[in-house]
């Protein structure tokens, strides 16, 4: 039986624009970096809420991943947040661009969507 997602892994092409993202802009703590020399490759692993745990990678020259219109794959990553507005806010003084805020059909909850620095499309989905 699966008891929860442990981590969410993801490859940057900019380690250092895409650390500065996840833990200045989005607010992230940092649980442990570490650089590997015989991959060099970064890893950073980051807290969300003391609970959730994202996996920052780097590597020589990754491969570009198409994820926009509906490309196969993961979708999204998406956020849980209590106020929407609050963090559409919270985003807009990093510079950081969001759609705007639709309503989910099926639940009636309002989400927008927004792009790390590699285009990965992330989601704020209001509790």
């Amino acid at each position: 039986m699966f008891n929860r997602i442990h981590h969410i892994a993801i490859i940057c092409s900019d380690y250092t624009k895409s650390k500065d993202f996840y833990v200045k802009q989005l607010g992230f703590a940092i649980l442990g970096e570490v650089y590997r020399e015989e991959r060099k490759s970064y890893k950073l692993d980051l807290a969300i809420n003391g609970v959730y745990q994202i996996e920052l990678f780097s590597f020589e020259n990754p491969p570009a991943r198409p994820s926009r219109p509906e490309a196969q794959g993961l979708r999204h990553l998406a956020f849980e947040v209590d106020n929407i507005e609050v963090e559409i806010a919270r985003l807009s003084a990093h510079g950081i661009v969001t759609e705007p805020i639709r309503i989910d059909e099926f639940t009636e909850k309002r989400f927008t969507f927004f792009a790390d620095p590699d285009g990965l499309p992330l989601e704020l989905y209001e509790k």
